[in-house]
This record gives structure tokens, sequence and C-alpha cells, in this order.
């Protein structure tokens, strides 16, 4: 019989020997709760840039580095006797079993949309027997959230409200509303002294942005994570051209670095040979 440890039994023993205080690791024993925050959310970030990729290989790396996260969580509230990592196991299990009741009891549900509508109610119950006293159809969606993924959370749960505009059209109108009235505080003048109202105005037009998202269906940090590609991949070709020139992008003027972009738009366009 195959007595070897399984992975993650590995995995939470070295996790425990980087926080040992005699033998362990400096950095990792400075860590607390609130210093490796980021790092998991920096993490749970390059998992989805693997799949954005396609790089399966990739994805199995970035899977190991956010389950290390969990148990370096998970180890620091085990050295405080609050859990430690089965705890965590056990409480998702049990919270999947009781959010799936057409799947592990006798429910049932017609469709997708169902699901989602009896996994919200199965929510508010879970949080009422809290003590949670907000009753608003916005409760429970976290602060900590990316604030573009907070905003189409608080659209969608709006909408289920009847709160919603009927289809893309309007939302179109709406972004073009806000971003005249963008146009018309930079119109002003003195950005600088100006900046709250800017900041309240993009930020309008942010939000119905992540709407028009929400209503097409397309994840706005998805299709930012694909803009951003674009520019970076276009940025360096066009870095590369103007070394080809024997110059720089910073010794260039404006018109010539534009000129550039089209080229890189251009031979992106053009089709394959």
């Amino acid at each position: 019989m195959d007595e070897s440890p399984r992975p993650i039994d590995n995995l939470l023993r070295i996790m425990a020997r980087l926080r040992d205080p005699r033998r362990g690791c400096p950095w990792d024993l400075e860590q607390d709760f609130a210093s490796i925050a980021p790092y998991t959310i920096e993490e749970a970030y390059e998992v989805a840039d693997a799949i954005d990729r396609g790089d399966l290989a990739a994805l199995k790396d970035e899977l190991g580095d956010l389950l290390l996260q969990v148990v370096f969580h998970a180890q620091m509230a085990a050295e405080q006797g609050v859990f430690g990592f089965d705890d965590v196991a056990a409480a998702i299990s049990d919270k999947m079993v009781r959010r799936h009741p057409h799947v592990f009891a006798d429910a049932s549900v017609d469709d997708a949309r169902a699901q989602t509508a009896s996994w919200e109610a199965i929510k508010r119950a879970e949080r009422a027997a809290a003590g949670e006293t907000d009753a608003s159809a916005l409760a429970g969606i976290a602060r900590g959230l990316p604030e573009w993924q907070r905003a189409v959370k608080l659209q969608s749960r709006a909408a289920r409200t009847g709160f919603d505009w009927p289809g893309p059209g309007p939302v179109l109108e709406k972004l073009q509303e806000e971003a005249a009235e963008v146009a018309a505080e930079f119109e002003r003048g003195d950005v600088a002294g100006n900046r709250e109202r800017l900041e309240d105005e993009i930020g309008d037009l942010l939000f119905v942005a992540a709407n028009l998202a929400r209503h097409a269906k397309v994840d706005p940090g998805a299709a930012l994570r694909r803009a951003n590609h674009k520019f970076e991949r276009r940025f360096r070709a066009m870095e590369r051209l103007a070394a080809d020139a024997g110059t720089t992008l910073a010794a260039m003027d404006l018109d010539a670095q534009e000129a550039l972009w089209d080229q890189v738009k251009r031979a992106e366009r053009a089709p394959a040979p």
C-alpha cells in the first residue's frame, strides 16, 4: 500500500516549516493576513491571465500559486487557534452541498436562471441565519472586490428588481451623455482644482461602461485585459520599428509616433500571405 503523503499534505507541512518560529523563513514569519492579501489577489489575476492566454501549463502553475495563498492564510489562522486548512475545506464542501439542493437533495430547478435565483435565495437565508439585518437587494456584495466587478454585481442585483435598462441602446445613449459631462468638466479649466468633480463624472462614465459590458454579456475585466494586451503588443511593435530606423520613440514627435501606430495597426489587419 502506498503510504507516501498526498501532495496537499506535503504542501501543508512545507508551509508550517516556513512559519516555524525557530527554523522558518524570516520573510514568511513577518507576514500577516493583511500583508498577504494583495498577493492573494495578484495570484487570482495570474490564474485569469493564464486562462485568457489558453496556456494550460501556466494555468497549472498559477493554480498552485493560488492554492499556496489559501494554505498560507490557513496556516496563520491555525497559529492563532481560529481554524485550519481542513476547516476551510469542510466549510466550502458544506456550502456547496447546501447551495445545490437540486443535486444533493430532492429539490429541482428548470434551468441555469432558476438555479441562480435559488442560489441567491439560499444566500439570503444564510445571511439572515447569521443575524444580518440588511434586507436590501444589494446586501452581501463584498467591498473588497475590484471596483469594476463590484459595479457589475451592483447592477445585476438591481436588475433583479426590474431596475435596469431594457437593452444596450439606452445604455449607449447614457454613455454618450456621461462622456459629454466629463468633457464639460474639462472645459471649465482648472483641472487640478476640479479634481473631485472630474473623479465623480469619470466614475459615472466607467460605471455606465461596465453596465454596457453587462448588457453585452462581456466581462469588463476580460475586455480591459484584451485592450491592455493589444496596446502592449502594438506599442512594443512601434518600439521595434523605431529601433530599426535607428531611433527611439522618445526621440520622435507625436505625429511620427502616431504614424508608427497606424503602421502597426495596418500590419495587424493585413491578410496573412
